[in-house]
């Protein structure tokens, strides 16, 4: 571990390979799982507001689920998720013709209908955030589902903390991004 700010990172962010590999997996990090993507305030908000943007980019089924409980959730924690349909796929993908998962989120951002890309949960995956009192914790999550991605991140030489750069930059700014790439400099002249 090291810390930059009030954050305290895990060195697997900088050590480990990742590359999403959708065509192997088909986006089952939106199917399987405990739970909705989590979401923060000003996310619900904004789904909240552009519903109505989003909403021809997801399933029937998802819309039916948003209709009966809403377009955001709250875990038994109380924090904020997205729905899921028969608690599996989160309420806002769509299949494609292909058999892959799209989010209809990114999807209306990609038209320049929402600012939003995504949730910031799914946007930062396999990369991990907690809040606690006194620092922030910034974990790889391993999962056995994104073992082709972990492949194709080998393949590629993407470490984790330049695949998912924007998502960073988008959470902790560009100042902290940089920051984090000195720390990765380091680590690798050791």
């Amino acid at each position: 571990m090291f810390r930059i700010g009030n954050t305290l990172i895990s060195e697997e962010i900088i050590e480990k390979n990742f590359h999403c590999n959708l065509s192997a997996c088909k986006g089952a990090c939106c199917v399987k799982g405990n739970g909705g993507a989590p979401l923060e305030k000003n996310e619900a908000e904004i789904l909240d507001k552009n519903f109505e943007k989003i909403s021809p980019y997801i399933s029937s089924k998802g819309k039916k689920v948003i209709e009966q409980k809403g377009k955001y959730v709250y875990d038994k924690q109380g924090s904020l998720e997205t729905p899921l349909i028969n608690g599996k796929e989160c309420v806002y993908v769509s299949y494609n013709s292909n058999g892959l998962l799209e989010c209809g989120i990114e999807k209306a951002f990609i038209k320049g209908e929402i600012n939003l890309i995504k949730p910031n949960s799914c946007h930062l995956y396999p990369v991990r955030v907690k809040n606690y009192s006194s620092f922030t914790a910034v974990n790889y999550h391993h999962w056995n589902i994104c073992s082709e991605a972990c492949e194709l991140g080998e393949e590629l030489k993407k470490p984790i903390y330049e695949f998912v750069k924007d998502a960073l930059i988008r959470r902790f700014g560009k100042s902290w991004y940089l920051e984090l790439e000195k720390v990765s400099k380091e680590l690798k002249k050791v």
